[in-house]
């Protein structure tokens, strides 16, 4: 990935849900160029976040293994804006998953008001001739992980802090999470 949209995971259940934080920054090109005078996060940047953090939820359930896209957003609805200095708490929920995707529901919310809702749905690219190839180099994922803090609160379904992944097997210039 290019960008992200997440500066630090909070929490992580396996096959549950996903928690994470972005502070909203005027040093970031987009949000001081678009609404020239008032600064915000666009929108789709936040639906962004909640895609990364959703899709790394859903990536996770198939130990990162099958190749992910956001296939539609289903619902988006903003409540305010996400002006500079804020700190959204994203939190994203697994609401159903099967062979070829899922689907994520997730909450932003800002100094302990909603401040957006969102409905995502998410596909496999699996056998397709779309796409040849992995969408991204597992070692990048992994330290994209790594940097995230999302070894330091993983959990799986029992509790128990996780392996590391066979997808990442490769990802040996990395560290292995401790």
């Amino acid at each position: 990935m290019r960008w992200f949209w997440v500066d630090r995971f909070t929490e992580f259940v396996s096959g549950s849900h996903a928690k994470a934080i972005k502070t909203v920054a005027m040093d970031e090109e987009c949000v001081d160029e678009y609404l020239p005078t008032y600064p915000v996060l666009p929108p789709t940047l936040i639906i962004e976040g909640m895609a990364q953090l959703g899709g790394i939820l859903l990536a996770e359930h198939f130990e990162f293994r099958k190749r992910l896209v956001l296939a539609k957003v289903g619902k988006a609805t903003f409540h305010a804006p996400a002006r500079v200095g804020d700190q959204l708490f994203y939190e994203a929920k697994l609401d159903g998953i099967q062979d070829n995707g899922g689907t994520i529901e997730g909450v932003s919310t800002c100094d302990g008001e909603v401040q957006a809702e969102i409905s995502l749905m998410f596909a496999c690219l699996e056998g397709s001739d779309i796409v040849d190839g992995p969408l991204y180099a597992a070692e990048d994922l992994h330290a994209w992980l790594l940097s995230l803090d999302f070894y330091s609160v993983a959990v799986g379904a029992n509790g128990q802090r996780f392996p590391r992944y066979a997808a990442f097997q490769t990802a040996d210039s990395v560290p292995a999470p401790t």
